[in-house]
């Protein structure tokens, strides 16, 4: 009868002592970590509700999303562990360890996450946009957090990293709807100045694609060793600048056969001297 009677006392004590508080404090982990859910997949809503007023990109929106969610989910399974009576500080210096560590093994892959965000948010340039960036002339296909691929003029597909393009000079030729075209055409020392000088200038004003303001230009900018140079400029609007660019060198190089004007190639005069003969 004592022997079951202590059998009974034990099993209380245990119960009282051990699986009723572990029971309570389980139910309420698991009842923090359902509202946990709830809470953070709500604040993830309404994070990204406020994100697109400010007009972000969506893969910006959609990446920030996930940090809060990770960050959120860390923070609800630290609580819920303390809640169950663990000792949550080691943890805690592991985690900030292991995020130490893992910067500084990622440290490139992070600067072009850096430099992407950075580009995202300022958007130096879009998608359509024809750039010089990191060294690579392209048309822009696609910004991503850590890389921006450019399809080159000649049909070739290139990832250039975004921590490339952060650290260089970055061109956007499509920035603005007119651009300029800058020659520089040479003739012969020979040939008619006024009359060339007329030519180019009409040659600019029967281009249609040529804008009237600002003005062209034609200009004497050089007497050089073998021509005397021309500087030629006209406004075009951004689309027609290639097209325009080409036709009027092929014009000018037709209209100046025509009218007997040279464009003189690179040549050297060599001066023989004789040595003076011994009276």
């Amino acid at each position: 009868m004592l022997e079951g009677l202590d059998m009974s006392k034990e099993a209380q004590l245990l119960l009282e002592n051990y699986v009723i508080p572990w029971g309570i404090n389980i139910a309420i982990a698991l009842l923090v970590l359902f509202i946990g859910f709830w809470v953070i997949a709500r604040i993830n809503r309404v994070l990204g509700g406020i994100l697109s007023r400010f007009k972000l990109q969506q893969i910006l929106i959609d990446f920030i999303q996930q940090v809060a969610r990770v960050a959120l989910y860390i923070l609800l399974i630290i609580g819920v562990l303390s809640q169950l009576g663990f000792d949550t500080t080691s943890l805690v210096a592991m985690l900030a360890a292991g995020s130490l560590a893992v910067g500084f093994a990622l440290r490139d892959t992070l600067a072009n996450f850096a430099a992407g965000v950075v580009m995202i948010v300022l958007q130096p340039f879009k998608t359509g946009d024809f750039v010089e960036a990191g060294g690579i002339t392209g048309v822009v296909e696609k910004v991503n957090l850590f890389n921006t691929l450019l399809r080159t003029t000649d049909n070739r597909e290139i990832t250039v990293p975004n921590g490339q393009i952060s650290r260089s000079a970055l061109t956007n030729y499509s920035a603005r709807d007119t651009r300029r075209i800058d020659l520089v055409i040479g003739i012969h020392y020979d040939s008619d100045l006024r009359k060339a000088k007329q030519v180019l200038m009409d040659l600019i004003k029967s281009e249609p694609r040529a804008l009237a303001e600002p003005e062209p230009l034609v200009a004497v900018s050089e007497l050089a060793d073998n021509s005397v140079n021309f500087t030629v400029r006209m406004w075009v609007n951004n689309e027609d600048y290639w097209a325009v660019r080409f036709d009027f060198i092929e014009r000018v190089k037709l209209t100046f056969d025509e009218q007997g004007i040279v464009i003189p190639f690179p040549q050297m005069d060599v001066h023989i001297q004789q040595p003076a003969q011994a009276s």
